[in-house]
């Protein structure tokens, strides 16, 4: 706003500089191109001629920044949900109470067997970009496996 007053302040000061010169024009005249001019100002400030050019940029952008966000989001939830997995493993390892889901792998030489419990967890990944799942084929979703040591038994 304030550089409109600014450029409104100049318009008047130079249209007051040709009123001067041009004594002999009819008021009334000058008065319609000072505002035609003013007006013709306005006009060009609010000219959308650079809309187009302005959403072949922003909306590529706002794409690639969405895909960028998903990525990060993707990672922060495949971070969160291997962690709950190898929780959730080493504390059934502990307790001994498995799941349907869980696998029992016995691994080991001659002398002494281990065995291993694998546990599974999936979550589906939110949609940023509009589109992805249509482009991927399926829906976006983590799949991460926990592995714990199961502690033998006193018997």
């Amino acid at each position: 706003m304030i550089i409109v007053k600014k450029f409104q302040k100049l318009f008047d000061s130079e249209c007051d500089v040709k009123a001067d010169s041009n004594a002999q024009t009819n008021s009334k005249l000058q008065t319609k191109r000072d505002v035609h001019t003013w007006q013709g100002f306005l006009k060009l400030v609010a000219k959308e001629d650079g809309n187009v050019e302005s959403a072949l940029v922003l909306i590529p952008m706002l794409v690639l920044f969405l895909i960028g966000v998903q990525i990060i989001v993707a990672t922060n939830i495949r971070n969160a949900d291997l962690a709950l997995a190898q929780g959730d493993a080493a504390a059934r390892a502990i307790s001994h109470q498995y799941q349907s889901g869980d696998e029992l792998l016995e691994v080991g030489g001659r002398i002494e067997k281990i065995q291993l419990l694998v546990t599974h967890r999936s979550h589906t990944l939110p949609q940023l970009v509009p589109g992805l799942v249509e482009l991927m084929g399926a829906a976006p979703a983590t799949d991460v496996v926990g592995i714990a040591v199961v502690e033998p038994t006193n018997k």
